[in-house]
């Protein structure tokens, strides 16, 4: 948290105080992948665009922050009229620009994300982000995302995309997907951590951690402690990667659901499994 500078600090919060269900977090990660904190040297961060045509501190392309503001106006002590390098104006429009693609109450973070930035690694990115700072600013307990837990996101992300493959190891088995244990286990294999190969013996594992302290690359599961049939990894902010099932591709998706059978979550350690 210590690289959030105050003045973004107190508007990440309070923007997100417009829409509810956003945690302000989700703001300074948005921050942070996109400028620093207003901080890059880049193209199109205080002046001119990005190769893209963005600009400002949360990069709007200009006709998409008009269409926002002139919807969702900012509240005083921006610029007159509205400016996407203003910082805040910026984080206004963009908490409004989330909230109504998908953010509010947290329906739909995840398509709120890709439709602020049209790629699967920058939803991974601000979510893993995201985690990060929730996980240095919760209070009591140890909360600190491990390096281990932050290689084996590192590595989910970089499958995203992929097909669901029943028995599937990846690209370094010589095959062309995974199968959600599979995923699991080769993402903390990244992290010289090794895993069991299934599901149930994942589990099996542990050690195992209430719900209420998920943190950042616990892994979460799916059906009865004796018949587990799905594992994801948990990414923070309510959100995980997981290989779903066949016809379907490796995705971040809630961990939680209506309907679903979660049974527990897991905290993978440097430990032999």
């Amino acid at each position: 948290m210590q690289d959030i500078p105050p003045e973004n600090y107190a508007l990440y919060t309070a923007a997100a105080g417009t829409c509810p269900g956003l945690d302000w977090t989700v703001l300074a990660a948005i921050g942070k992948v996109e400028s620093d904190h207003g901080r890059s040297p880049l193209d199109g961060v205080t002046s001119g665009t990005n190769p893209a045509g963005a600009r400002g501190p949360m990069q709007f392309l200009q006709p998409t922050f008009d269409e926002v503001t002139t919807e969702h106006p900012p509240p005083p002590g921006g610029a007159q009229p509205p400016s996407p390098y203003n910082l805040h104006d910026a984080t206004y429009a963009a908490a409004a620009y989330l909230c109504d693609s998908g953010a509010r109450t947290g329906e739909d973070l995840p398509g709120a994300l890709f439709a602020y930035n049209h790629a699967d690694w920058y939803v991974a990115d601000v979510l893993t982000q995201a985690a990060q700072y929730q996980s240095t600013t919760t209070i009591g307990g140890d909360n600190d995302t491990t390096p281990a837990a932050l290689q084996a996101i590192n590595y989910a992300q970089g499958q995203l995309g992929l097909p669901y493959l029943w028995g599937g190891d990846g690209p370094t088995a010589g095959e062309d997907g995974f199968d959600c244990s599979g995923l699991t286990r080769a993402a903390y294999e990244a992290a010289d951590i090794t895993l069991p190969r299934v599901a149930q013996d994942q589990y099996n594992a542990g050690p195992h951690i209430p719900e209420d302290q998920l943190q950042p690359g616990d892994l979460v599961f799916y059906g009865t402690p004796d018949e587990i049939h799905h594992v994801g990894l948990y990414i923070g902010a309510d959100q995980m990667i997981h290989a779903p099932r066949t016809g379907e591709l490796i995705q971040i998706a809630p961990y939680r659901y209506a309907g679903d059978d979660f049974a527990g979550a897991t905290r993978p350690s440097a430990s032999p499994a």
